[in-house]
């Protein structure tokens, strides 16, 4: 199993609790869902709205750390065969999102891309963004564990623990990544009646006018009529 396998199997054991959007923030204004909210969106109040238009506006991180949050969202979760990276599908934008929406993800988020730039600088003498590829996995495997990371790295640990649970959240709420899981929802199929072996468990069969007029779909949409004695009249 690749690593974007496992993180798919990740996210589907944990979507019954939640990874990281429980319906509201603590201050009791409702949180953001899925992708960056636009002006319009269908089911929004005004006031909601003109809420997710004030905060689409504002600014919190910087361009630098936008370009860390974007490098380390790739890494978390890359391209693969036909479907994006996270980057693709507009990760970093709703964690910059998030972050104005839910306050209190700021402290964490700022100080987890601090402690991220600290930590590059003293291994390699650089910020994380600008580590080559070796650099960053190097950086990653020490927090990414966390039953085998040291006491040391902790502040990194829960910061890549956040910024993961937001990555997955952010991506398989897009319309890519229902896509690569698979989900198909409520979507519309051909029943061609009970299966054979349940109704003669039952000792049933389907009358064959009837079946022929009522399971062809040819003419699934035409309305059956009946007599007064229960008889199909079309």
């Amino acid at each position: 199993m690749d690593r974007r396998e496992s993180m798919k199997s990740m996210l589907v054991g944990t979507l019954a609790g939640g990874l990281v959007i429980n319906g509201c923030a603590p201050s009791g204004e409702p949180a953001s869902q899925g992708v960056t909210p636009k002006t319009g969106l269908y089911g929004r109040m005004p006031a909601e709205i003109a809420r997710d238009q004030q905060l689409i506006e504002d600014k919190f991180f910087s361009e630098h750390e936008l370009e860390t949050i974007a490098v380390l969202c790739d890494l978390i979760l890359p391209a693969s065969g036909e479907f994006g990276s996270a980057n693709d599908a507009g990760v970093p934008e709703f964690i910059a999102f998030i972050a104005k929406d839910m306050r209190y993800q700021q402290v964490p988020l700022r100080g987890g891309l601090m402690w991220l730039d600290n930590r590059a600088n003293r291994k390699f003498g650089t910020n994380f963004k600008s580590c080559t590829g070796s650099q960053h996995k190097e950086l990653l495997d020490e927090i990414a564990y966390p039953d085998k990371a040291t006491p040391e790295v902790g502040q990194g640990v829960r910061f890549f623990n956040l910024m993961r649970n937001l990555t997955l959240t952010g991506y398989y709420t897009t319309k890519m990544g229902i896509d690569a899981l698979g989900y198909k929802g409520n979507s519309p199929n051909v029943w061609d009646g009970v299966p054979d072996d349940v109704l003669a468990e039952h000792g049933l069969a389907y009358d064959e006018e009837w079946l022929a007029k009522c399971i062809d779909q040819q003419t699934r949409n035409e309305i059956a009529k009946w007599d007064d004695n229960g008889n199909l009249l079309n």
